[in-house]
């Protein structure tokens, strides 16, 4: 959240920033009237207190001085005055509901540094790690979605079946490999400095405001609260989208120590989203799914430190790639990519030789987002009452939050499918993998179930 003081002194900047994040559906102009009719109310209430505070004083010495008709003449002022008052103060707490309201509408100012573009084609491309050394891949490359049902290690004709389009089965080593990456991912972290959490997966309305989900981005949430086909009004509570929600919002309202900064915290989650992906190739698959294992790191900073810090998670997030040997990008998101939350951010994208490899590796292939590292500055702090006391007889203040995926399972699973894959279709496991699955070295798949199954690979 933008602070009203930042908005009254610089609404050219907002108004840019508005611009700059694509955000139309927003009257600064208005906000704005509603903070100027605000502080004059204020201003009048304040007014109104003092002269009823000396008339009311006044009404003692003029009975005392056997005054009484000048004092009946203050006592009517004085109701007069309590009786605007009133009206002033109703009037103001209907503008301050207002306003808050509305300032949950104003995206965050990006960084000074933060590349200018319209779109996504024009992030800006950081460097490239890993294709100095690529293993050798297959003359051609089988798609995860084939290759997970051929060797019946994803299965999304059932998880259609089960809960609908979007959903999937892991069975087998699908699943082993997905449960493995999920620890070996909190072990790298934790080598990093991060405490583990486990936190709730439900999470209130509070919350997701807090983090900045809501009021935006209501509808990509799913909803928990019906009883016997019934809505349950005391059941305020949504499926996390991210762990970045209840991670975040574990010290809202709360007052941290210096000497507690920062705050590494890493969780995995399911996650849960309504997003309906693009056409083609994103929709098939496990590359956009409703629900998702995702492992996340979020950082509590003092403000002066946080673009350090910024740069470390950067680094902490790209280990887990190194160690699973995966080429991989680093994009800087421009002003028009940049996210309603974000000051400013990077995206880690893995690469996946599965599609489009006509080209070659440098041109062929599928980039996919595996992380974004997020700065947010103080922008979910003041939405969720973050604050640290810099020295314990000073004031507090809105520390800095981050934030970054640690990865996402799902296409981390799709790139060591098609980046992993051998000649006869099986899949070696990364070495750093291994420990995590028992030793086993290559994905050879299994048996398909079932009596459709006889006749498409099963044996009789």
């Amino acid at each position: 959240m933008i602070s009203r003081q930042f908005l009254r002194e610089n609404p050219e900047t907002v108004r840019e920033a508005l611009r700059s994040k694509g955000v139309d559906d927003v009257d600064l102009d208005h906000i704005l009237e509603v903070d100027e009719e605000w502080r004059s109310l204020k201003k009048r209430g304040d007014d109104l207190r003092h002269e009823r505070n000396e008339t009311s004083s006044k009404i003692g010495e003029l009975k005392a001085e056997g005054k009484d008709e000048e004092a009946q003449e203050a006592i009517e002022r004085s109701q007069e005055l309590k009786s605007e008052l009133a009206e002033v103060e109703d009037r103001a707490d209907e503008l301050e509901a207002e306003l808050e309201e509305r300032l949950l509408e104003l995206p965050q100012i990006p960084h000074d540094d933060v590349p200018v573009g319209e779109d996504e084609s024009e992030n800006v491309e950081r460097r490239r790690e890993g294709f100095d050394d690529l293993r050798e891949l297959p003359d051609e490359v089988i798609p995860h979605y084939d290759l997970g049902e051929e060797l019946d290690i994803l299965d999304f004709e059932r998880g259609a079946k089960v809960t609908g389009g979007g959903f999937y089965f892991a069975k087998g080593d699908g699943a082993r490999l997905e449960h493995a990456l999920i620890q070996f991912m909190m072990d790298v972290h934790r080598e990093q400095g991060y405490v583990d959490l486990f936190p709730p997966i439900p999470v209130n309305s509070q919350s997701m405001t807090g983090t900045g989900q809501f009021p935006k981005f209501t509808e990509d949430a799913y909803r928990i609260g019906k009883a016997n086909g019934k809505e349950r009004d005391d059941d305020d509570l949504w499926l996390c989208p991210t762990a970045e929600v209840p991670v975040t919002n574990m010290y809202r309202d709360e007052i941290l120590l210096d000497d507690d900064l920062p705050v590494k915290h890493q969780a995995y989650t399911p996650n849960f989203r309504r997003e309906a992906g693009e056409h083609g190739t994103e929709t098939r698959g496990i590359v956009r799914v409703h629900q998702f294992n995702k492992v996340e790191m979020v950082n509590f900073v003092r403000p002066e430190n946080s673009y350090e810090q910024f740069e470390e998670l950067l680094d902490e997030a790209e280990e887990v790639l190194r160690r699973l040997e995966l080429p991989y990008r680093i994009l800087e998101m421009c002003t028009g990519d940049l996210g309603f939350t974000q000051a400013k951010k990077y995206d880690i994208e893995v690469w996946a030789p599965g599609d489009d490899m006509e080209d070659g590796p440098e041109e062929g292939g599928r980039w996919l987002e595996v992380s974004s590292v997020s700065n947010f500055e103080d922008f979910q702090a003041r939405r969720a009452g973050l604050r640290y006391r810099p020295e314990r007889h000073e004031s507090a203040e809105y520390l800095h939050t981050l934030n970054g995926s640690g990865l996402a399972i799902p296409r981390v699973v799709v790139a060591i499918m098609e980046y992993y894959q051998n000649d006869d279709g099986t899949v070696t496991v990364p070495e750093a993998l291994r420990p995590y699955m028992g030793g086993t070295e290559v994905i050879e798949g299994h048996d398909p179930v079932g009596e459709s199954a006889v006749g498409a690979g099963k044996k009789d």
